[in-house]
């Protein structure tokens, strides 16, 4: 897989988990999760929107730090946003999330434990 394709690969997995992770957690099937982001989610305190406008100022890492700190797990609502905040970061050109030192896998890699940490531990082994 060459890494044009593997970052894409990424994305895709990320959106797919999203999406089968809010199908669980509400009881309904979600085609797409991209308009559960107008919803007014909150995490740790803080709303999405806040949270993802931090990601588009270059605090990605703040954000995420900020965005876990006080995560409850199995409250499905944190759970939600943390799925959005994932697939939104997701979306980000590898060059604005090298220029604020994130990566595509570090993105996985944080959705992966997010998930686990919920309770949907074998989820990503039936999406690879």
């Amino acid at each position: 897989m060459n890494f044009e394709g593997e970052k894409d690969y990424i994305m895709r997995l990320i959106k797919e988990t999203a999406r089968i992770l809010f199908s669980l957690l509400f009881g309904k099937r979600y085609v797409s999760v991209e308009e559960e982001i107008g919803n007014k989610y909150e995490v740790s305190g803080k709303s999405l929107d806040d949270l993802l406008a931090m990601i588009d100022g270059g605090y990605i890492n703040e954000a995420e730090n900020v965005m876990l700190s006080g995560m409850d797990y199995q409250n499905r609502e944190d759970v939600a946003a943390a799925a959005l905040f994932y697939q939104y970061l997701s979306e980000k050109e590898e060059d604005f999330l090298e220029r604020h030192n994130y990566s595509k896998e570090e993105v996985l890699e944080g959705m992966k434990e997010m998930v686990e940490k919920a309770g949907y531990k074998d989820m990503f082994g039936t999406l690879e």
